[in-house]
């Protein structure tokens, strides 16, 4: 079943600021500054403040009338102020809803013409402005994957029998515990946030394993391109396949008997990827190297892997790309 989204209008016309002369928000700072300004005045009428001279009676009209009365319009001004800038963000909001829009009908035309200038310009406007939550988890492991290629390894140690094991020539890698399905599954999900202690752990055991690390550079690359495009992982609900239906896939099974896995059906998804992939060619390499890593991979990991993992596996941010990208590339017709 399609994924159902909130109606948004579909022009950025449609979301127009508001001209208002004066506000609730003034109608209350003017009610309390004169209720305010009553009971000063009452005070001083008739209690004993009037009594006061010089400095004193300036210092008293300052702290009890002037003081609360800029307090009042000050927060009056700072309650203002955010509702503006609700406005501007939901106006912002609306403009990109409907851009998107203008990009997927153009796309699905048929027509190959590329999108107008106009609306090519405004999305990179808004692209700029916008943080995508997946894109930056990608860069911080890539910057955590740069950190450990730039670290120099220990040195061996010198004991005879350490010494003959290298001169036979036993690459670095043979020596590294094997990595464990419960860390190649969180890797292949990338760290929840950037204070995920336990996510980063498990992505570097994963990347000191060469067959792991190429399956989530490549993971990681596709990732990064569909942001570009505001496809995220986290925003598709797909339909969840049976683990058998994945050993299916891992025997070697192609087209309709493994169909369930093309479980992703958010129709924006799907036309932008699909476009992506029609004009560019970088991300249509980065994203038929990216399947080729999947399917070697998982044939290996299906191969001892439980039920229970297979599931797991199949709800990591890296396999929900698989299915998106091997619906558009018809890997399920």
């Amino acid at each position: 079943m399609a994924e159902t989204r909130e109606a948004r209008p579909t022009m950025p016309g449609l979301y127009t600021r508001s001209v208002e002369g004066v506000t609730p928000i003034e109608i209350a700072a003017t009610s309390a500054t004169v209720l305010w300004l009553a009971l000063s005045g009452g005070f001083f009428l008739l209690g004993d403040a009037g009594a006061a001279t010089g400095g004193m009676h300036f210092l008293l009209i300052l702290m009890i009338v002037v003081l609360p009365v800029c307090l009042i319009w000050v927060a009056a001004l700072a309650a203002r102020s955010a509702r503006i800038m609700r406005d501007e963000s939901a106006r912002l909001q609306a403009s990109i809803d409907a851009l998107r829009q203008a990009y997927i009908a153009q796309s699905q035309g048929g027509k190959g013409e590329p999108p107008h200038p106009a609306i090519m310009k405004r999305l990179d406007e808004i692209a700029g402005a916008q943080r995508n939550f997946e894109a930056t988890l990608a860069m911080v492991g890539g910057v955590r994957t740069a950190e450990q290629a730039s670290v120099s390894a220990p040195p061996p140690p010198r004991g005879a029998d350490d010494q003959q094991m290298l001169s036979l020539g036993t690459p670095a890698e043979a020596m590294q515990p094997p990595l464990s399905k419960a860390d190649f599954i969180s890797a292949l999900h990338f760290p929840e946030t950037a204070e995920d202690k336990a996510g980063f752990a498990a992505l570097r055991r994963a990347l000191k394993d060469r067959n792991a690390a190429k399956l989530i550079q490549a993971s990681q690359d596709v990732l990064t391109l569909l942001s570009e495009n505001s496809v995220y992982m986290d925003d598709l609900r797909p339909d969840m396949a049976r683990p058998e239906t994945w050993r299916s896939f891992a025997a070697g099974a192609r087209g309709r008997a493994i169909a369930g896995l093309g479980g992703i059906h958010d129709r924006s998804a799907i036309a932008l990827t699909a476009g992506r992939m029609k004009e560019d060619p970088i991300f249509r390499d980065a994203a038929h190297h990216f399947l080729r890593r999947f399917d070697q991979q998982f044939t290996s990991f299906a191969e001892q892997a439980t039920d229970e993992e297979i599931t797991a596996f199949s709800a990591t941010r890296t396999a929900r790309a698989f299915m998106l990208l091997g619906r558009v590339a018809g890997t399920f017709d």
